[in-house]
């Protein structure tokens, strides 16, 4: 019989919740508590059969978990914990700043290592699935191009910047593909196109009392590194409008490689394509770390150690079915 996996979950927001969710739906897992930096008696879980206990005590469990799941941020959460607990734990998180990811690797595999555990970072949709799919389609079809688009979807990042501009007191935003830009990819164009060709952004914003519209509007499309490269539109709406229509995390997006096949003399398109739609964001994220929360179990105890990415898991290891199961039920 399968031992069941023992996971525990470090910080509770949108992530953690979502990981709760899905471990919960994990017949080979179970949660056996959360860590947060609150005062436990603060934090309400959505099943509060599940204990919680402060992070600072986290190195006493050290015996009693099998893998933890980091849900902290990127920008200061995880490259402060990631390294600490790589030398406790095996561990999954979700980092997702793709120009650190290397420095961010290695800075996991050698605690990681010295510990013998496994640390597998920045798993989700971009980096994660969106990786694999990159990987696939320039393996498949070395001549040719990739593709991402995002969206539609809100961008916590982007949405974030727009709730400091002065002048804002609520505010969302959305990254949408260029449906025109798609189009050509998807027929086989393999087309060069700048970052203003493939997005654009809708911004849809509360003002506050006395604010001008006009300047809010010219400060955030002029914006450096969020807006001053896209076509951007700010709507204005009122509190009701945006607390009744803007409060979920819709997001999702596509890989798409295109390429050639055959001679010189006879070659033929060939387009590969992922997509995602989400409902959640965050939920989705949370279930693709669980996931992957599995694979790095089984590949501690199969004697693997140090830094890993999804681009070093074999499928098989994502599923708790058996080897067998699985190329009788989807090969």
């Amino acid at each position: 019989m399968t031992p069941i996996i023992r996971v525990a979950i470090a910080g509770y927001g949108n992530l953690g919740r979502g990981a709760q969710a899905a471990i919960k739906q994990s017949p080979d897992m179970q949660l056996v508590c959360v860590f947060s930096r609150r005062d436990p008696a603060s934090v309400t879980l959505i099943d509060d059969s599940v204990p919680v206990y402060a992070m600072d005590d986290i190195a006493q469990y050290k015996d009693e978990i099998d893998v933890l799941i980091l849900c902290g941020g990127s920008k200061s959460d995880l490259p402060e914990q990631g390294p600490a607990l790589a030398g406790l734990f095996n561990i999954v998180d979700s980092f997702d700043t793709h120009a650190k990811i290397p420095e961010y690797f290695a800075a996991l595999d050698t605690p990681a290592k010295k510990a013998n555990k496994v640390a597998m970072l920045s798993v989700g949709w971009d980096p994660g699935l969106f990786s694999i799919n990159r990987l696939y389609g320039e393996a498949i079809l070395p001549v040719g191009e990739t593709y991402t688009f995002w969206g539609k979807g809100l961008s916590q990042g982007h949405s974030d910047a727009v709730r400091r501009v002065d002048g804002v007191k609520s505010g969302v935003q959305y990254t949408i593909p260029s449906e025109p830009a798609m189009a050509r990819v998807r027929n086989g164009e393999q087309p060069t196109l700048s970052t203003r060709d493939k997005h654009t952004r809708e911004c849809y914003i509360v003002l506050a009392d006395g604010a001008d519209a006009d300047t809010v509007r010219n400060t955030i499309v002029t914006m450096p590194d969020y807006f001053a490269d896209y076509d951007t539109k700010v709507h204005f709406i009122d509190q009701p409008t945006f607390e009744r229509e803007h409060q979920k995390m819709p997001h999702g997006g596509f890989v798409i490689r295109s390429g050639v096949s055959g001679m010189d003399d006879e070659q033929n398109n060939q387009v590969l394509e992922f997509s995602l739609k989400l409902g959640s964001n965050p939920e989705f994220t949370s279930s693709v770390l669980v996931t992957y929360a599995r694979a790095a179990y089984k590949m501690n105890l199969a004697g693997e150690t140090g830094a890993k990415t999804v681009l070093d898991v074999a499928p098989s290891l994502l599923s708790p079915k058996s080897p067998a199961q699985l190329r009788k039920e989807l090969l």
